[in-house]
């Protein structure tokens, strides 16, 4: 059995998403072990929900990426047996295990939301990962309800598709999101697997909110407005006192989301 060693990297299911491939891109200090199902690119190959774990060497933990975005509820349901592959492996062999999940299990709810506000998803897969979060709760897991990631998130993708619009609301504003870039995620996820505790949910984000229109601008990508429509939510903010007093980040701010995505 492997020994846990916080001086090496860890193992990263789904390494050939598209979080997964940015964290690659940027990754700094002990190189991880890097899972796809296939394993390209020298990566450790394992098809997670056909077969058990291979051998690995000393990691410092596991890192569940991997995860269904889209879909029917059976295809979104995947989410749970991804996470609890990484779950049962750690607990198998004494590491922690960090699993991916989001602000969107906290809905539309108004407000700087706390880890013990209400789950409230609007969306099937906002309620998959509520599902996926109950299924691997114990000790040595926590679920990081992570925030726009930049370069991985809508904007992201829309400026990929060209002719980017964004919603206006009332007050003249834009969508204001909780975010942080991709070496900010490295920082958070090294620092908690060298923690010597670790919550069971965390949110992870930049301090404060970031305007959809500011990182644009700051990326120099022109873009057009419509009147928001209904249900439609401004802001939508984390609290992340718990993250500050283990892993501080900078206030979140727009140019460096833009050069963190690689928006610019």
């Amino acid at each position: 059995m492997p020994s846990r060693d916080i001086s090496a990297g860890p193992l990263v299911m789904g390494a050939s998403g598209r979080l997964g491939r940015a964290l690659a891109r940027v990754w700094a200090g002990p190189a991880p072990v890097w899972q796809t199902r296939s394993g390209t690119g020298g990566s450790l190959a394992w098809d997670v929900l056909n077969a058990p774990a291979p051998d690995l060497p000393a990691v410092s933990g596991i890192v569940v990426l991997a995860g269904v975005t889209a879909g029917s509820a059976a295809e979104l349901a995947l989410n749970t047996d991804l996470a609890q592959a990484g779950a049962d492996l750690g607990a198998r062999l004494g590491l922690p295990v960090l699993v991916a999940t989001t602000q969107a299990v906290y809905g539309s709810q108004p407000g700087i939301l706390r880890e013990d506000a209400p789950l409230m998803p609007a969306n099937d897969y906002g309620r998959a990962k509520c599902a996926m979060e109950a299924a691997v709760a114990a000790p040595h897991v926590t679920c990081l309800r992570i925030g726009n990631v930049a370069g991985c998130d809508a904007l992201a993708a829309g400026i990929a598709r060209g002719g980017v619009v964004l919603d206006r609301f009332a007050d003249g504003q834009g969508p204001r999101r909780a975010m942080l870039g991709p070496l900010d995620l490295c920082y958070v996820i090294q620092g908690l697997l060298a923690a010597p505790a670790r919550p069971p949910v965390l949110n992870v984000a930049r301090p404060g909110l970031v305007a959809m229109a500011d990182v644009l601008t700051a990326a120099g990508v022109a873009f057009d407005w419509r009147a928001a429509p209904k249900g439609a939510l401004p802001e939508l903010g984390l609290d992340v006192t718990l993250l500050q007093g283990t892993c501080p980040l900078p206030a979140a701010d727009a140019g460096d989301m833009a050069v963190q995505g690689g928006l610019r």
